[in-house]
């Protein structure tokens, strides 16, 4: 395999989960009768650009379906972070009636909500048919496509060119990231800004976030391969931020390396400087994450056994990718996972794809009373525990499994 950035050839790997399904892949009642695909599940690293990235056995149109379930607006922690981004992003650019925002992957509409009701002109991008209907409910204008740069030229010539482009939680999501990015700068006004959120590679290999790793992440992004992804497709990088979501992630501000006018702040070359000390750019960096994993996995597995050995029983909140590379790295099956809850209404009643562990409403818990609740998201980890702080009521307790397992 070659680098999806600069083509060159992959030799160095970083963790070989197995196989899994797609993770977000859930399954009817239906599909519990017929045989699954699993593919491989391995992730390299180019010694050239530094981009790290899942080797390639889908295509994108297989991930993201029209039975896609992933809804970002379930979270409140997150609904309250796209507010205040919006606000920003208003303030610090100036943006009004007279602009336009384009969020590509737009999903259900979450942050282009809070747009809409400051009356700024916007239009979301998002190929799945199930978020972008949600999304439409809200009154957002969606284009219900893939992004890049074809797309890119047709929103141009129909005079929607942005002031504002967001993409939050989807560069990683890409599997040709050069025609993605190449797209935003086609997209932007001279003067426009473009905003990317992404999980920080330094955390998740400080945070041995293995499970954060699944079929429909391609890329796993620090700011060094980002900023010459970037360069390299006409965009330039003026400033970064670091935020706590997703297990650490980076918001990167650019602009189009042709006409952009925006000072490039110190925290660019802070971030770069922070990577280069931690090693990230060698290949004695990426050695022995395989071994922490196992570790993680193993801890996990040790402690369901042992529950199920003393006859108590463990349920699970939050259908999530990351719960299912988790779930299926490790063999977990509904035997030590009775059953998994979350609060959208398109998993509910359906199953985990591999463990085909069930989904339920959250009042299945009040019904079951397990004594032990496994938040799979532990990225919300501080939400769900006081979401579900009634628990307590039956002295039920709460397990995290990633860095390390933890009975709270």
């Amino acid at each position: 395999m070659k680098c999806r950035h600069c083509g060159a050839a992959l030799k160095l790997p970083l963790i070989d989960l197995g196989s899994a399904p797609p993770s977000n892949a859930y399954l009817t009642e239906q599909n519990c009768h017929a045989p699954e695909k699993w593919y491989p599940l391995r992730v390299l690293v180019c010694e050239s650009c530094w981009l790290v990235q899942t080797e390639d056995f889908t295509q994108a149109d297989e991930l993201f379906d029209a039975e896609y379930a992933y809804f970002s607006g379930f979270s409140q922690s997150w609904l309250q972070h796209c507010e205040r981004y919006v606000a920003d992003m208003v303030a610090r650019f100036g943006l009004n009636e007279q602009s336009h925002v384009v969020e590509v992957a737009a999903n259900d509409g979450y942050l282009l909500q809070y747009v809409k009701a400051l009356d700024i002109p916007c239009t979301g991008i998002e190929p799945t048919k199930n978020t972008a209907r949600a999304a439409r409910e809200k009154g957002i204008e969606i284009i219900e496509k893939f992004f890049g740069t074809g797309l890119a030229k047709e929103l141009v010539e129909s005079g929607k060119q942005a002031d504002l482009t967001v993409a939050n939680n989807v560069l990683a999501h890409v599997p040709d990231i050069n025609d993605f990015v190449a797209g935003f700068a086609q997209l932007l006004k001279p003067q426009g800004v473009v905003t990317f959120e992404f999980q920080h590679l330094l955390r998740l290999m400080e945070g041995k976030q293995f499970d954060t790793i699944y079929h429909e992440h391609f890329s796993y992004l620090s700011l060094t391969a980002v900023e010459r992804i970037f360069a390299a497709n006409n965009l330039c990088v003026f400033d970064v931020e670091e935020y706590p979501s997703h297990g650490g992630s980076l918001r990167v501000l650019a602009q189009r390396s042709d006409t952009g006018k925006q000072v490039v702040t110190t925290k660019v070359a802070k971030v770069l400087q922070d990577e280069i000390r931690a090693g990230i750019t060698t290949r004695d960096y990426y050695s022995g994450f395989q071994d922490k994993t196992v570790q993680v996995k193993n801890d996990f597995l040790r402690f369901l056994l042992e529950a199920k050995q003393q006859g108590k029983t463990v349920a699970a909140y939050g259908a999530a990718a990351k719960g299912n590379t988790l779930i299926n790295y490790a063999g977990i099956r509904p035997d030590l996972i009775r059953f998994v809850v979350d609060r959208n209404p398109a998993k509910q009643g359906k199953f985990m794809p591999g463990s085909r562990i069930p989904i339920m409403a959250e009042n299945q818990l009040m019904q079951a009373k397990p004594d032990y609740v496994v938040i799979l998201p532990w990225n919300l980890k501080q939400e769900v525990v006081q979401q579900l702080a009634y628990i307590k009521d039956w002295k039920g307790k709460f397990v995290v499994a990633v860095p390390e397992l933890r009975v709270l």
